[in-house]
């Protein structure tokens, strides 16, 4: 079996956090995962950013978040220019004590999970322009890079794992059957351990709209596989992502939201907006959410640039976001 170098680095980073595993548990034992799931204040959501969507400072992506935003949560993809999957057991340990020192949970860990080629299947230009965000794991690491998510949800007390399924195929019928099987398995081996396995829509790989999710839900009924649901990334490939998409959803798998905003361009498909200036109709998915018993991380993937830095573009989606759960009549 044959792995990437980047592969082999997160197999020797296992080896480290695993025995770092007490340390790290003793100094974090104030934060049960039982508290770490409790709801803060009175937004029925857990509001938070993905940290690199602001820095990859992760000490200062955590102070704009709690200090600054006033949140509670935050959500873990990649910091100090490397993917959390690829962090060192120093790394951890510091990333750890940052949390606790700005008083931050964590709602998931945003990983890489099968963002990657299905072997032997021909590539859809759509998957062409890759977010990878410090990551590039083949195939054949998967499972290993599995074991590595779950390590992560123990030390920092979240029991949920972000996952895709594989980039986006010009016809995924085919491989449907065998990729939906890879991710039961997957799913099935997260149970072990409690965790909770979401998949992501995304548009550069095979589950992109409502409808897609809707389908791949159905076919793998196991409790703990839901839907990280992103209306931005439904949009983004044309698709209504509400009402129509969301209402596709059996509303108790949408285990997690991301939030960003889109907006149609006459010389490409579609650029990242400002939450609440683009095309999702942010007012009703959240009012919906809400009515539905949602409860989980409502996270910021800010996305858009267009205020010059991450840090500042962050700052006015986070100020349209608080804005559009105003309207929707949500206090958070």
């Amino acid at each position: 079996m044959s792995y990437t170098r980047r592969a082999v680095l997160a197999s020797l980073g296992l080896a480290g956090l695993e025995a770092a595993v007490p340390v790290l548990i003793k100094k974090t034992a104030a934060y049960s995962l039982t508290e770490s799931l409790m709801g803060v204040g009175t937004c029925p959501f857990r509001l938070a950013v993905i940290n690199d969507e602001i820095t990859q400072d992760f000490e200062k992506a955590c102070q704009i978040v709690a200090g600054d935003f006033g949140l509670r949560w935050i959500e873990l993809r990649s910091m100090w220019n490397k993917n959390v999957t690829e962090l060192d057991a120093k790394e951890i340990e510091s990333a750890r004590k940052i949390l606790d020192e700005h008083k931050l949970r964590v709602t998931d860990i945003a990983s890489p999970l099968f963002k990657t080629d299905w072997p032997g299947a021909p590539r859809s230009p759509q998957s062409e322009k890759r977010d990878l965000f410090h990551a590039d794991f083949d195939a054949s690491a998967q499972e290993k890079l599995l074991e590595v998510c779950i390590s992560l949800c123990k030390y920092f007390d979240t029991n949920r794992i972000r996952c895709f399924d594989y980039w986006r195929l010009d016809d995924p019928k085919p491989y449907r059957v065998a990729i939906n099987a890879k991710l039961q398995q997957a799913a099935e081996r997260c149970a072990k351990d409690d965790i909770v396995l979401l998949l992501e829509n995304e548009m550069s790989c095979n589950t992109a709209t409502g409808e897609e999710a809707a389908a791949v839900l159905k076919a793998i009924p196991n409790k703990n596989f839901m839907l990280n649901w992103d209306p931005g990334n439904a949009a983004a490939i044309g698709s209504t992502p509400y009402p129509a998409g969301y209402e596709l959803l059996p509303k108790d798998r949408v285990g997690h939201c991301h939030v960003k905003d889109v907006v149609n361009k006459t010389d490409h498909k579609y650029d990242w907006a400002p939450v609440g200036s683009g095309v999702v109709d942010w007012i009703g998915q959240l009012k919906a959410l809400q009515r539905d018993g949602f409860h989980y991380g409502l996270s910021l993937e800010t996305h858009w640039r267009g205020a010059g830095t991450p840090e500042a573009s962050t700052r006015v989606s986070m100020d349209g976001l608080k804005k559009t759960l105003a309207k929707a009549g949500i206090s958070c």
